[in-house]
């Protein structure tokens, strides 16, 4: 009988030589000096920080609450799951608890981790926290923040539609199919 041995490749490990600061306003973007397999080149990295998201559930109303808002990037209004940025000395649940607050009026009673991802690792260094949030009282009308200049529509939808809906964003498409999965 003949042996097999499959010769996998031995990827060189890139290693940033130095990291300058190439913008620093709103969001922050460095010039990386970089080496592998002998080679120096640079690269830029948009240091995006850590965001969560939630997919949230009204067990009252058996919906599901997610928003509309106008994106820069896309530049165009999407809707997505609630979303933000984890601010400095908070704990990941305690940011989107307070997103869910700021966003769409709830308090959250549960709080669920899904799954934790980066959203365009090629180029930024942002992390999502994609979690599973119950509701059941909306005690403000949410909306954002006005000093944040945000301007959010609250949309609901049934597990039927939800799973009928086309989005354009990955972590709305992550829950939408998480929720095919697990319900």
């Amino acid at each position: 009988m003949a042996s097999y041995t499959l010769a996998l490749p031995i990827f060189a490990l890139m290693e940033i030589k130095k990291r300058e600061t190439a913008y620093d306003g709103y969001f922050k973007i460095y010039k990386l000096t970089v080496t592998q397999n002998g080679h120096t080149f640079t690269r830029e990295q948009f240091d995006r920080g850590t965001a969560v998201a939630a997919l949230v559930y009204d067990t009252e109303k058996r919906r599901y609450i997610l928003t509309r808002q106008y994106r820069v990037g896309s530049e165009s209004d999407l809707v997505e799951v609630v979303a933000g940025m984890v601010d400095k000395g908070e704990s990941p649940e305690t940011s989107i608890a307070r997103e869910i607050e700021e966003e769409i009026g709830y308090s959250v009673d549960n709080l669920t981790h899904l799954h934790t991802f980066y959203s365009s690792p090629g180029g930024t260094t942002e992390k999502v926290l994609l979690y599973y949030a119950e509701v059941s009282h909306q005690h403000a009308d949410g909306g954002g923040k006005e000093d944040e200049h945000e301007d959010i529509e609250l949309v609901s939808y049934t597990r039927e539609e939800l799973l009928k809906e086309s989005f354009a964003d990955a972590k709305t498409i992550i829950a939408q199919q998480w929720v095919q999965l697990n319900s």
